[in-house]
């Protein structure tokens, strides 16, 4: 742990929440006209949750991970490879980003599928390496892969009857 005082480390959080925050409101900005639009004429599996879940659960996931990564940033001086921790973490939110924009933006769903699947892969690979850290950090990062799984075999079966 560092000896931080307590300011810069509620300084530290508040950029570790708000950076998946961004990346959220970011992947949105796809999203939004797509929904609307798009998003309403192709064929969805009968398991599609409705528009508004979306929301709130990527919003709790990304606090999740903002959690997660400023439990690593704390412990960042116990170890030299917290360079890893960082770059496997901002890679994954760019891969969480990129959906948004392949899937909504493009509507590439094919393309989509290939997308999600490394992002699937990025998530396991950055838990491991946030669980090298810190347990919790790793752990918190079990209910975005759950909803990412989910969101692949949605991506799937939406390719599957378009």
């Amino acid at each position: 742990m560092t000896n931080k005082s307590p300011v810069s480390n509620a300084l530290a959080f508040l950029i570790c929440i708000a950076i998946p925050l961004a990346i959220g409101f970011f992947g949105s900005m796809f999203t939004m006209d797509s929904v609307k639009t798009w998003y309403t004429t192709i064929n969805k599996p009968s398991f599609n949750p409705p528009n508004w879940i979306f929301a709130p659960v990527w919003t709790t996931l990304y606090l999740l991970m903002g959690i997660a990564s400023f439990r690593v940033w704390k412990k960042r001086k116990t170890t030299e490879w917290f360079h890893w921790a960082v770059i496997i973490y901002i890679v994954q939110l760019l891969f969480n980003l990129m959906w948004s924009y392949i899937f909504f933006g493009l509507h590439q769903v094919g393309f989509a599928v290939i997308e999600i699947l490394l992002l699937l892969l990025l998530i396991i690979v950055n838990a491991f390496i946030f669980y090298r850290f810190d347990k919790l950090a790793g752990w918190l990062f079990l209910p975005y892969f759950l909803w990412v799984s989910f969101a692949t075999y949605l991506t799937y079966s939406i390719f599957v009857l378009n």
